[in-house]
């Protein structure tokens, strides 16, 4: 199998270190044993040929062969396509990791997203809109609570959907956001003591730190 290339930046400030969504493909590739290698761009330059590989000029993307992939939930799928190690060739568990992989996107990352940019910024202003993020993000929090509870992983075996799902719920933990859910706490904290989620934060750190 010819190496599969993932391109990240080159440099980040370090408040989004150890979080940029590089790592959830970094994560999968190294669950799943694939070969790779890891490219650059400048963060602080963005030219064409970024934009012609990913139109917001954010990163990753993943080139395979004449393949040019961005976003991070595609990137997965695809990842989850070369290996049964991040996808059961089945098709009611490709169905189950499908529907929990896209729950993550739409329905918990929609939640944790604008709540996480408040905590980042570090805004503590009360106002309407902070009020609803956080009532947004509880109500997903809380039903992620019970499908957690007795559950080792979201749809069987370890997959591409608790890659993308632990990766979301780690950044709500980040800011202490799990405290009331000792499920979903659990839950990521057997995520990331997987050897292939400590090495692909490693690498990430180190990666970024090179650059300093």
């Amino acid at each position: 199998m010819s190496y599969l290339t993932l391109t990240t930046f080159d440099w980040v400030p370090e408040l989004p270190r150890g979080f940029v969504r590089d790592l959830r493909v970094r994560w999968a590739l190294e669950e799943a044993g694939l070969p790779y290698r890891v490219e650059s761009v400048p963060f602080g330059d963005r030219n064409a040929e970024h934009f012609a590989h990913q139109p917001f000029g954010q990163v990753p993307w993943l080139t395979d062969g004449d393949l040019s992939i961005f976003e991070s939930g595609a990137i997965l799928l695809h990842l989850g396509e070369l290996s049964g190690m991040l996808m059961p060739a089945e098709p009611r568990g490709r169905s189950d990791v499908k529907e929990w992989l896209f729950a993550a996107l739409a329905s918990v990352e929609a939640a944790s997203q604008p709540w996480s940019f408040f905590k980042f910024s570090g805004d503590t202003s009360e106002t309407p809109m902070r009020t609803f993020f956080d009532t947004f993000l509880e109500a997903r929090l809380k039903h992620m609570e019970l499908v957690l509870t007795g559950r080792e992983w979201l749809a069987g075996a370890f997959s591409i959907a608790d890659i993308f799902m632990a990766d979301v719920l780690r950044v709500v933990d980040r800011f202490d956001g799990l405290a009331p859910y000792p499920a979903c706490r659990d839950y990521v904290a057997r995520a990331t003591a997987r050897p292939a989620f400590l090495k692909a934060h490693a690498d990430q750190m180190a990666h970024f730190a090179a650059a300093d």
